[in-house]
């Protein structure tokens, strides 16, 4: 495995100059801004990842103002008391994306928010404070507590929301082959850890989030 100071003289090269890496590269929000969003934010942002999976995310988000309002502008404390039967008149309603597995998710996943809250205080500060040198960690909690978050769409969420994660996007994963830190697609645990460890001496490397670091991998495949 090539240390940090290949990968960014090769990002310098492919983009030119610093100034024009720099402006690609997402920013993570800080764990503060994290605490600052609210549970229902949380929680809608979670079922947006749910109902984006598989189908064109510009469709999902036209219709995601009705979601709002039909499940209560993700309350969870309203969203988990939904019953069976009012998830299946909702199948009737045209102004959603009517999935009946996706729909059923969403007060699952309330249940998540609110036993995590229970404990944590809220969701955003249970999100805040789990450690980036196990995001993985974060993702198999997510899997395992949630319901449809599992693949790509924990690491996803985590994205959407701000908190600093990497992403093993077919891009990025071919770049880790290309630097022998996996040998495939990474999904079993052993590689995922071999992820980790290869992001985590990154990281310590640069002083850069896991993020930018994902993002700078993915750019070093050529197409």
């Amino acid at each position: 495995m090539r240390d940090y100071q290949w990968l960014h003289e090769y990002c310098l090269n492919r983009f030119g100059s610093a100034q024009a890496l720099e402006a690609f590269l997402p920013q993570p929000r800080t764990p503060a801004q994290l605490r600052d969003i609210s549970d229902d934010r949380y929680l809608s942002t979670l079922a947006l990842r749910v109902f984006r999976a598989g189908l064109k995310h510009s469709l999902v988000d036209a219709k995601w103002p009705a979601f709002e309002q039909v499940f209560f502008g993700f309350d969870p404390e309203k969203v988990v008391l939904m019953s069976a039967e009012h998830l299946e008149r909702l199948m009737q309603d045209e102004r959603i994306i009517r999935h009946l597995g996706k729909l059923k998710s969403v007060p699952r996943n309330a249940q998540m928010v609110l036993d995590v809250a229970k404990e944590m205080g809220s969701f955003g500060a249970f999100i805040a404070d789990w450690p980036v040198t196990d995001i993985v960690g974060l993702w198999k909690y997510l899997a395992k507590h949630g319901n449809q978050l599992g693949g790509l769409s924990a690491p996803r969420f985590l994205r959407m929301v701000g908190k600093d994660t990497f992403i093993p996007t077919e891009d990025m994963a071919a770049a880790l082959i290309a630097q022998k830190v996996i040998d495939k697609q990474p999904t079993s645990q052993r590689d995922l850890a071999l992820v980790q460890q290869a992001f985590n001496q990154w990281h310590a490397e640069s002083g850069r989030p896991l993020c930018q670091l994902s993002v700078m991998l993915a750019h070093t495949v050529n197409h």
